[in-house]
């Protein structure tokens, strides 16, 4: 699932790690989010917010719109869609073989 905007996320690499917050700005052209609780001070005092990459952060709350309950509900029906699907066991290739 993408991050988006308010999501609230852990992050789990590096220098920030165990840091938990929520998304406040996705920049896709730099593949880099800013948490609202990840921040260092600049050298005049002031604060700013550290760049993380998304595949070092673990979504624990989604905010759901009607698009992401869409992607939701399709992943779901196609995991319940494959639970009659399996390997096929020798027992059952020998009975085929008799038919």
């Amino acid at each position: 699932m993408p991050v988006h905007k308010d999501d609230e996320v852990r992050v789990k690499r590096g220098a920030y790690k165990g840091r938990e917050g929520k998304i406040t700005a996705c920049y896709r052209l730099r593949w880099v989010i800013h948490i609202d609780k990840v921040n260092r001070e600049k050298a005049n005092g002031t604060t700013v917010p550290v760049g993380v990459h998304p595949s070092n952060v673990e979504i624990t709350k989604l905010k759901l719109n009607h698009n992401r309950k869409a992607i939701l509900e399709r992943k779901d029906r196609s995991t319940k869609s494959d639970k009659g699907k399996g390997k096929v066991t020798a027992a059952e290739k020998a009975m085929q073989q008799m038919d």
